[in-house]
C-alpha cells in the first residue's frame, strides 16, 4: 500500500497566510510515501516543508508558479498498478473542471486516475471508468471561480490490485471533517 498526499493550489503569501495549523498538525514526517501538488506553489518556504513530509514530491506548474522553477505541464506516474495523471489543468478549454476536457485529457494521457486543480473546489468522481480528484485549495485561497473556497486535500491510499480509497480532509467552520471515497478499476 501507498499513502499519496495530493493537493495544490495553494498561493502562499498572495492569496494565503498559510496552509492551515489544523492541517499540519496531520501532515508529518514519516507517514506519507509521495505528494502530488496541482501547482500554484508560489513559495519556497512552502516548497521546504512538502519536501519534509516526503522527499518524493512531484509538482506540475499552475498558471502562478514561477516558470523558473521548470515544473512540468503534466506528470504520469506508476503506482500499485495504476497510472495516475497529474494536471493543473489552468490552460483546458474548456476550462475550470469540465467534465468531458478532463476525461479527453485522461484518455490522451491514458491514465487510470486524473489529478486536476486550478478550481480551488474539491471533486472525486469516477467517469467512463477513470477516477478523477481534485483536492482543491490546501490553504483554501481565493479564486474568481470559486465563491468561497474551503481548504482541502485529499490522502489517497493506493493498494496493489488496482484500489483508490480517497480520504478527503476539508476545514469547515473550523473543524476538519473527513469524507471517503472508493475507486476500483474494472
Amino acid at each position: 500500500m501507498t499513502l499519496v498526499l495530493v493537493l495544490g493550489d495553494i498561493h502562499i503569501p498572495q492569496r494565503a497566510a498559510d496552509i492551515p495549523a489544523k492541517f499540519r498538525k496531520l501532515l508529518v514526517p514519516g507517514k506519507i510515501d509521495k505528494i502530488l501538488c496541482t501547482g500554484n506553489l508560489t513559495d519556497r518556504a512552502t516548497l521546504e516543508y512538502l519536501r519534509s513530509i516526503t522527499p518524493e514530491l512531484y509538482i506540475v506548474r499552475g498558471e502562478f508558479d514561477d516558470k523558473a522553477q521548470n515544473y512540468p505541464v503534466s506528470h504520469r506516474l506508476m503506482e500499485e498498478g495504476l497510472c495516475v495523471g497529474l494536471i493543473n489543468g489552468h490552460y483546458m478549454v474548456p476550462a475550470h473542471g469540465d467534465v468531458d476536457t478532463l476525461a479527453a485529457t485522461a484518455r490522451q494521457m491514458d491514465v487510470d486516475v486524473l489529478v486536476t486543480g486550478s478550481t480551488h473546489r474539491f471533486e472525486a468522481y469516477e467517469e467512463q471508468g477513470r477516477f478523477f480528484i481534485n483536492p482543491g485549495s490546501v490553504t483554501g485561497a481565493f479564486s474568481p471561480v470559486e465563491a468561497e473556497p474551503i481548504s482541502s486535500f485529499v490522502l489517497m491510499e493506493m493498494k496493489m490490485g488496482q484500489d483508490v480509497v480517497a480520504y478527503v480532509y476539508q476545514l469547515v467552520d473550523d473543524e476538519v471533517i473527513v469524507d471517503r471515497i472508493e475507486y476500483h478499476k474494472s
